[in-house]
């Protein structure tokens, strides 16, 4: 799905990073708001929205029901996650070349890697750059 119209929706950004480690005094401030689309949709009209089915990339912190934002306007490069187009079905894996070709590689186990083969209907759909998903 694309993205409509630019919309501002401006979030309150805290002044102070967040602590990993030991905790930090919280500000008692917000030093300016944030819009999320300056930092997630880098080309808006390249730029769609998929929802992840099935488990084949929880390795790389891809989980069932997640939100990912996809850019058509990469150029998909070997170790990328994309969204590809292969003999009809979607899929979403990571992109390897090998000296044999293109593969699309599953961050889990319990799947098989999928080469792509020269009479394969293959296209890459869009590279992804973000995984939204709940805690």
């Amino acid at each position: 799905m694309a993205p409509g119209p630019r919309s501002l929706m401006p979030i309150a950004l805290a002044g102070e990073s967040v602590a990993a480690g030991f905790p930090s005094p919280a500000e008692d401030y917000i030093e300016k708001t944030l819009d999320l689309n300056e930092h997630l949709i880098l080309h808006p009209e390249a730029t769609f929205f998929v929802r992840v089915s099935g488990d084949s990339m929880i390795g790389a912190s891809i989980h069932h029901g997640d939100l990912l934002i996809v850019d058509r306007s990469r150029m998909p490069q070997s170790g990328n996650v994309v969204i590809a187009h292969v003999d009809g079905e979607f899929t979403v894996k990571r992109l390897r070349k090998t000296k044999s070709g293109l593969e699309l590689v599953p961050e889990n186990p319990d799947y098989a890697v999928i080469p792509i083969t020269p009479d394969a209907e293959f296209e890459v759909w869009g590279v992804v750059l973000h995984v939204i998903h709940t805690l």
